[in-house]
Formats: structure tokens, sequence, C-alpha cells
């Protein structure tokens, strides 16, 4: 048994592969890496799939564990290492569209987890060098470079065949969104969760303070029980308008910080996103997002913001507007990358009905998910946002493990929100 490197990952290569192959089971290497195999680390992959019955079948690497896969793994970035071993009858079986110019082990991935399982070996098997070094917040915003658009406008195209397959797909039909039973202090609230940003937290509600709409608006802080001079700042703001609120609870997360500011009595009719790191651009962007929501009327808003570093100048990749998003599509493709975008804004009364989990990674995207299956998402595609880099970040630079556990938990957010989608 061998590992064969294709050329490419076009239908046709993994097609001309298929049809070469000899054994019942075929093992693909990344050209791009370097693998110093284990000992019997193809015996032990092609044992572990003959006795599994797997279609497909990846394992750690040493110093590099992964996690399991998941109906919900359906993003074309999961991580199985540069060796898998795919099951040739399995592959056989579930075909492969001919179409895919980068797309075709993609596609054959998704069409053999639609009839036979995909396993993880929890052992490292080999030995390999990194592929990609690069920091966690430099690679989470390669999937909106505009350089890559071709690609992944065929990466979406493949993963809507495989949700249309398994009747995870949903057709743009929204709900209308129900007018509120309840009366609200404010027309909108800025809620911003925080702990511990002494260095950006003044600027932040100054941002939203600041902000000149022809409705009555306050700024709700969740002050996370901050250890340095956070509360002491948001103390000597002596604006009528600042709501600080310091939960009872020490085991909140940014979620249930959320939840915190929703759920109170402070809230207004829509409730608009900062974070303690970053800063409104100008004194239009509240007035802006609440026009955007109200003419839908929509449940949920989501804007562009502009990457900054902790000075505000501009850096790489600059704009960051989501246009993969579609009208058509858009609820369907959210289940193929890893978020929706920022700054974000929600109608309370329907947020009220969901709630946040009390997490601090994900959060959003769970509630955006779960929001887009019923209701259509507004989008405005220039920047209405700073978005601070900078070494405070919580995931500038995620070790792996706390990578992983990331990853892991979106992967079983998408595959809650799959199996909901193909119920009768």
């Amino acid at each position: 048994m061998n590992i064969v490197y294709p050329k490419d990952y076009s239908s046709a290569s993994i097609q001309r592969l298929l049809d070469a192959a000899d054994s019942d089971v075929l093992f693909l290497g990344d050209p791009r890496v370097n693998i110093e195999p284990g000992p019997r680390m193809l015996a032990r992959m092609a044992q572990v799939m003959r006795e599994t019955g797997a279609g497909l079948v990846y394992s750690d690497g040493l110093g590099h564990p992964r996690i399991d896969y998941q109906r919900g793994s359906i993003r074309d970035t999961f991580d199985f290492g540069p060796v898998v071993a795919v099951s040739v009858p399995a592959a056989r079986q579930s075909g492969i569209d001919g179409a895919w110019k980068w797309g075709g082990l993609y596609d054959l991935r998704l069409r053999i987890s639609e009839k036979h399982a995909i396993v993880r070996i929890p052992e490292p098997l080999y030995n390999a060098s990194m592929l990609d070094a690069r920091p966690t917040g430099q690679k989470q915003f390669d999937y909106v470079d505009s350089r890559n658009r071709d690609y992944q406008i065929e990466m979406e195209r493949v993963a809507t065949a495989h949700l249309k397959r398994i009747g995870a797909w949903l057709e743009p039909h929204f709900e209308k969104v129900p007018a509120a039973a309840e009366t609200f202090p404010a027309k909108a609230s800025v809620v911003i969760p925080v702990r511990n940003r002494e260095r950006t937290i003044l600027d932040a509600v100054r941002s939203a303070l600041d902000q000149s709409p022809d409705f009555a608006f306050n700024v709700i802080v969740v002050d996370n029980h901050s250890t340095d001079r956070t509360t002491e700042i948001l103390r000597s703001i002596s604006d009528s308008r600042l709501k600080h609120l310091v939960p009872e609870r020490r085991d909140l997360g940014i979620g249930g910080c959320w939840n915190e500011a929703i759920y109170s009595k402070d809230c207004g009719q829509y409730a608009i996103q900062l974070d303690s790191d970053d800063l409104y651009p100008n004194d239009s962007v509240l007035r802006r997002m609440v026009a955007e929501l109200e003419a839908g009327p929509y449940a949920m808003l989501i804007g562009s913001y502009t990457m900054a570093d902790f000075s505000l100048k501009e850096i790489p990749p600059g704009l960051i507007d989501h246009r993969e998003w579609t009208r058509e599509n858009g609820r369907n493709n959210a289940l193929r990358v890893n978020g929706l975008g920022a700054p974000r804004a929600f109608n309370t009364a329907v947020l009220r009905r969901i709630g946040f989990p009390n997490i601090s990674y994900g959060e959003d995207y769970a509630v955006a998910l779960r929001i887009s299956r019923d209701y259509e998402i507004a989008r405005i595609y220039d920047s209405v946002y700073l978005c601070r880099r900078w070494e405070g970040n919580s995931d500038s630079a995620l070790p792996l493990e706390v990578a992983n556990r990331y990853d892991s938990y979106k992967d079983w957010l998408r595959t809650i929100e799959i199996q909901a989608r193909m119920r009768p």
C-alpha cells in the first residue's frame, strides 16, 4: 500500500485516482506537506476502515491532535491532516461530480459522508510539517478574501448540492417578523459585553454615545467583573444613557453577558452589537442600522467592517463585507463558513425568544444560524465598524487545543442546525 499525491483536487484528478486504484483502500497525501509515517501507519488506517466500514479515515499527527467528524463538519476547511484513507468501494458507490475545478475531493468527502461514517483515529500515526503556520487571527479571514472569490463560489456550490441531497437546504422563503408584544424604554440599545479592556473600553463607549439618531437610545455595558481599571473607567462616565450592568453571576461567557443585556428592563426594541475592542467610525451608524432593520422589517442585520490596528490604521485584508452572502442562498452557505460577519443588530423581541448560549466563542454564530432558519437576514456591504486587531484579541493566536475546541463547537452547532432543517 502506498500514498498517492494528487496533482490537484479537481474532480477529474480524483476520478482518475479512483479509476486506477487496485486496492479497496486509497491513501491520499497532501503534496505540499512532508509526511513521515509512523510504524504501521497505512496498515492501521486500513484496519480501522475495514473493521468499521468507514468511507474515509484520518488520524492525529505527532503533536497535532484533531477533532472528530460530525454531520455539521461540512466546511471545506475541516482539518483531516495531510493523509487520509478513502474506501474505494464507498467512493465509487458515492460517485463524484465531474465539473469541479478545486472541489473534487470536497465533493467526494461530502458524498461519502451521506452513506458512510467518517472516522478519526485518535492516535498520532505520522509526523508532518505544518501546512499553514500563520496565527489563527490571520487565517480566519481567508474565506472572505476577494482573491479567493471564484474558489469560494465553487465551494458554496458543492456544499449546497450536499444540503439538497440530505434534505437540509432551505428555499428563500422567509417568515414575517412578528410585531413586538412588549413595550421598550428606547428604540435601540448598543450592547457592549466587557471584561478587562481598560485600554479600549472608553473609545468604544464614546463612539456609541456619540451616535446622533433621531430616536431615543442607550448603551448597555455588561461589565463581567473586570479586575483592571475597566469598572473605574465606566463609573467615571456621567451620561444617563449609559447603563452599566455588573452581573450577579460570575460564570458568564460573552453569550451570558448578552442575555443580561437583552432581558434587562433597559434594552431597547433593537439590540446593536459593539465589541469592547472596537468602535463605530461615525455618528450615523446606529441610525442607519435601525433604518435597515425597520425597512424589512428584519429580525437581524449584519453590516461590514474594516480591519484596523490599535491606532485605527487600516490593515489587511481591509474591508470584510461577506459578499458571499446572497438572499437566495445565504442561509444555506452559512452552514459552510465559520461566521456571518459584524456588526450584528437584532430585533429584541425575536432575540429574546432564542437567547444566547452562555459561551465566549461562537455565541453569535449560534444565534445567527437559528434566526436564518426562519427569517431573512439583511446586509450592509459598506463599512460601518472599525474592528481592532491587537494582541489583546481573544482569537489573535489560539493554542491548538483551544482552536480545536472552538472548531468542534461550531461543527456541533451546524450539526444541530442541519438536523433541525431536515425535520419535516
